[in-house]
């Protein structure tokens, strides 16, 4: 019983700070319709910088608490530039270019981290007057987070007073439920952004100052946080602050009991499974309301740029002939880059598909993606199959989850499918690496090489070639048949379309499926190509790098998918070779591209050629 009651009191603790996090998130979503990928990284650079405030200040015993105080605020004033000098720009551009933005945030924000504080890993100091434990029916439990569990509260009362009591607050939750009402009503949009975009980071940061003493300090903190913040929000509500608290009650208790009961392949997997629970029976979340059909993440996707740029056949033939050509010309180390990019090709394609052509935005494709590089190196490991064979059947792997988890991914829409589908991607990933009898765990499978016949980088290069080119050709066929057109009438009016007899959930799975197939082609080359398979091919960053490489090139053009892929890949590369914070200089580049060229690069090629076709008459 005194465990039981000890280790409760220990994911309520944990709770708090989730919900800290969580709430700002759900805040800011709730008005800006900005799915912020960056509210972890304001966690995390408010936990180191209390950490150096409290080392810093000379307050004595006092720094520690000024620094909780002071380090959030930093972050908070962080945040309103961020939404005024960035985010402001790109309200009227599709909903998926801001995160893109928020993403290259990430980067820059996580270099700034390493050159400030190094790469090893930090530990905060004690609280003063709140070290050591207090036993708590014969078991001992921290001070400082009985001191949590008491703060915890008094911020949830303080945000409900701010929300309900306030004209600003009363605004926030008109904003959650109408913005454009609001608009209308006369309210300055702008600076109700910003003040919300505010209070979020403000939160966050708090969050992560108050967790210094308790964590260690990583590097990597702030993906960890905003995966987990992602759960307690959409279990929650997306927009509801108050769900986040529930959310966040249910999610600390229940990693907390997970770590005593469950299997070990299944600790990491349960609160995805929870999630996606949610998602299935109750899609807005415990105490979200339905989304309207305005606002969706889905709707950005509907707005085509510009006109359709076909280039005539001798452009494809002299791009392929030069394809064929370079190996001969490139050292071994830019063959495999290469091949790196025509796996990535393929990745970024099936998901354009998705996408651009389907309106469905997954943050979980990269599950896909890993699981045709783990189906290739298990077929080829414990099958004992030969290479080729394993490669060819890879994406029957990926294919075969794409359908059964997109069986129930279809039956969602807008920002509560992308959930969904990260919530999938995510229980496939935690059981890829912690089933470590079948799948190594973390260790990943190593030894996974091309046969003999296809070893050389040059015969691999054009199995990786054949490969993207007649998967790529194979998508933009789907897409231009009477298929494709169905799929593009069923993201733009699926009301419509069902009323005319058009199964839109099927066309949708099988466009699921077919994606499915070619990510999972994409990561059976790559896992060749690499030799080993990790469990990182699965994870949330490789999906948000899949959406980056389509938003890149641009969402509506197909060509955009290899486009975004060469040119991400080769600014990595480009950048690495000159910085080791290749990350802040590549977000930098990202948010340039974005404010530059909001609908991609083929994306303002295509706009350009319209204008120049029109003026032509």
């Amino acid at each position: 019983m005194a465990l039981f009651i000890v280790q409760l009191l220990t994911g309520l603790a944990n709770a708090m700070f989730l919900f800290l996090v969580a709430s700002g998130l759900s805040l800011i979503f709730g008005v800006t319709r900005i799915v912020n990928f960056a509210h972890g990284s304001f966690y995390m650079l408010a936990a180191y910088l209390a950490s150096s405030l409290a080392a810093a200040l000379p307050l004595g015993p006092a720094s520690f608490y000024a620094a909780v105080v002071l380090a959030p605020l930093g972050v908070a004033l962080l945040g309103g530039l961020i939404e005024v000098c960035l985010l402001r720009r790109i309200y009227r551009a599709p909903e998926l270019y801001q995160v893109l933005l928020t993403f290259a945030v990430v980067l820059v924000i996580g270099d700034a981290v390493k050159f400030f504080w190094g790469t090893e890993n930090r530990t905060g100091p004690s609280p003063p007057g709140l070290s050591g434990s207090v036993p708590i029916l014969g078991q001992l439990f921290p001070t400082y987070d009985l001191a949590i569990l008491l703060l915890g509260p008094l911020l949830a009362l303080g945000l409900w007073w701010v929300l309900h009591r306030t004209r600003w607050g009363i605004l926030i939750r008109a904003a959650t439920s109408d913005r454009e009402m609001v608009g209308a009503l006369g309210v300055n949009q702008a600076w109700l952004f910003t003040g919300v975009f505010v209070l979020g980071t403000w939160l966050a940061g708090l969050a992560g100052a108050l967790q210094m003493p308790r964590v260690a300090l990583t590097t990597v903190m702030d993906s960890t946080v905003i995966v987990e913040t992602f759960v307690v929000v959409v279990i929650g509500g997306m927009g509801s602050a108050f769900g986040a608290l529930l959310g966040a009650v249910l999610i600390g208790v229940l990693q907390a009991f997970g770590i005593l009961w469950l299997p070990r392949e299944f600790q990491l997997a349960i609160i995805f499974i929870l999630m996606a629970a949610v998602l299935i029976l109750r899609p807005w979340g415990l105490l979200g309301r339905p989304e309207t059909e305005s606002g969706t993440a889905g709707e950005a996707l509907r707005r085509e740029v510009g006109g359709r740029l076909r280039p005539p056949r001798w452009v494809w033939a002299g791009i392929l002939l030069a394809l064929m050509v370079l190996p001969s010309l490139l050292p071994t180390f830019y063959v495999w880059v290469l091949v790196e990019i025509l796996a990535f090709a393929l990745f970024a394609g099936s998901l354009q598909l998705l996408v651009g052509t389907g309106g469905m935005l997954s943050f979980g494709h990269a599950a896909y993606f890993g699981l045709g590089a783990y189906g290739a190196a298990l077929l080829m490991k414990q099958a004992a199959l030969p290479m080729p064979v394993a490669f060819l059947l890879a994406p029957l792997v990926a294919a075969t989850a794409a359908l059964f988890f997109g069986a129930f991914c279809v039956r969602l829409s807008g920002v509560y499918f992308a959930m969904l589908t990260l919530a999938f991607a995510q229980i496939a990933f935690a059981v890829v690496h912690q089933w470590y009898d079948f799948t190594g765990g973390d260790n990943g499978i190593l030894g996974v090489w091309p046969a003999a016949s296809l070893a050389a980088p040059v015969r691999y290069y054009y199995l990786a070639l054949l490969a993207a080119v007649c998967g790529l050709s194979a998508l933009w066929r789907v897409t231009g048949s009477p298929f494709g057109y169905t799929l593009r009438a069923a993201r733009d009016h699926p009301r419509r379309c069902q009323a005319v007899g058009v199964n839109v959930r099927s066309h949708r799975l099988l466009a699921f499926g077919v994606a499915g197939f070619f990510a999972g082609l994409g990561g059976a080359v790559f896992a060749f190509a690499k030799g080993s398979v990790f469990p990182d091919y699965l994870s949330m960053p490789m999906s948000v790098q899949s959406l980056v490489m389509v938003l890149l090139g641009g969402i509506h053009a197909l060509a955009g998918a290899p486009v975004g892929a060469a040119v991400y890949k080769l600014l990595d590369i480009v950048i690495t070779k000159y910085t080791g914070y290749w990350q802040a200089v590549l977000g930098g580049i990202l948010v340039f591209l974005v404010v530059a060229f909001p609908h991609g690069l083929v994306g303002f090629v295509q706009a350009r050629w319209a204008r120049m076709r029109a003026s032509l008459g």
